[in-house]
């Protein structure tokens, strides 16, 4: 019997574009070519700040997102950032009596950013609040700890084949994954996709399923 229901944040509740579209301009280009070097990068495989990097080698992210912080344009969340179905979706999950939490490589602010939308979520926790990210291990041993029940009674909902479905498996808990925004699609058919327990196209897709 599945008890608690994990979401990842980014492309699964979260649309990306109002990110990559605030560093654009923070950084002075063109919001078109920071988006096509993001899915350049994220199709070979690497880290998606790796296209900031291509623009301005050399430099600082972590600085940067100070900079941008104290400058009054740091990260910024609010209901239009989310997917129509996830507020519907994860209502649906807690009625039905499940537990829903949401847990993803985010840092402390998009954390208390993701509090102030009062999302329908029993905790809400973060990589920056655990000081640890996706894949280690350890962040799926905080997501068990979060749930507050045994890994097997635990679905973790994600984007991304190899931080997300790979990583929850080998922590022992079930997996969907979900088929939104480029990593989802791009690699909807990787063996690590492969491996989830479900396979959904939206959110609406998961409560008949893990009944």
């Amino acid at each position: 019997m599945i008890e608690a229901v994990v979401f990842d944040v980014g492309e699964t509740l979260v649309s990306d574009e109002r990110y990559w579209r605030d560093w654009a301009d923070w950084l002075d280009v063109p919001r078109h070519t920071l988006s096509a070097l993001v899915g350049a990068v994220v199709a070979q495989g690497r880290d998606n700040a790796d296209a900031v990097r291509l623009l301005k080698p050399g430099i600082d992210i972590a600085a940067e997102y100070r900079a941008r912080e104290a400058a009054g344009r740091g990260e910024h969340l609010d209901d239009s950032d989310l997917y129509p179905d996830v507020r519907p979706a994860l209502e649906a999950l807690q009625y039905a009596g499940l537990r829903v939490l949401i847990a993803g490589n985010q840092t402390v602010r998009a954390s208390d950013l993701l509090r102030g939308l009062d999302l329908p979520a029993d905790a809400i926790a973060t990589s920056g609040d655990w000081g640890v990210a996706k894949p280690d291990p350890a962040f799926f041993a905080h997501v068990t700890e979060l749930a507050g029940t045994t890994p097997e009674r635990i679905v973790y909902v994600g984007d991304h084949p190899a931080n997300d479905i790979a990583p929850a498996r080998a922590a022992g808990l079930r997996t969907a994954h979900i088929r939104r925004g480029a990593l989802g699609h791009l690699w909807a058919d990787t063996p690590d996709a492969a491996t989830a327990d479900w396979r959904i196209d939206s959110l609406h897709d998961l409560l008949p399923l893990i009944r």
